[in-house]
């Protein structure tokens, strides 16, 4: 049986708790602590295989970095769309490409949409998107 949205969300979470200092949630948060990561699911194509032998889920990752206006925030969001090293956000998702077992395969295709966001208390937040295809 494939795994459902709901236990693919989890298991990115966990994947990205394993950068230092980013708190990775299943769904978007409803306080803005930053740096924060979180997924959403955009689509799911069920008929990749025979008898529904490849399920594809695509999900978008967002993390919030922080207030854009800041260089600190501006070099973390650099640390995190780089193809490998701590922070890497592609290497974290990537280090186990089948979530701990929940998933056949994952791969991270892209990172983009770097842009702002308005917080709640008037602050401009600098985020970016990474698209993942997730094979079940």
């Amino acid at each position: 049986m494939a795994s459902t949205p709901t236990q693919i969300k989890v298991a990115l979470q966990t994947a990205l708790n394993t950068i230092t200092g980013l708190r990775a949630y299943a769904t978007q948060p409803d306080n803005l602590n930053t740096p924060f990561a979180f997924s959403t699911l955009d689509s799911v194509s069920y008929h990749g295989a025979m008898r529904g032998g490849l399920v594809t889920h695509n999900f978008t990752v967002t993390i919030v970095v922080g207030r854009s206006a800041e260089r600190t925030m501006q070099n973390l969001l650099d640390g995190y769309i780089a193809y490998d090293g701590g922070p890497s956000v592609r290497a974290a998702l990537e280090s186990d490409r089948t979530l701990g077992g929940v998933v056949q395969n994952l791969v991270v295709t892209e990172a983009g949409n770097i842009s702002t966001m308005d917080g709640n208390d008037g602050t401009t937040y600098l985020m970016v998107d990474w698209k993942v295809v997730v094979y079940v």
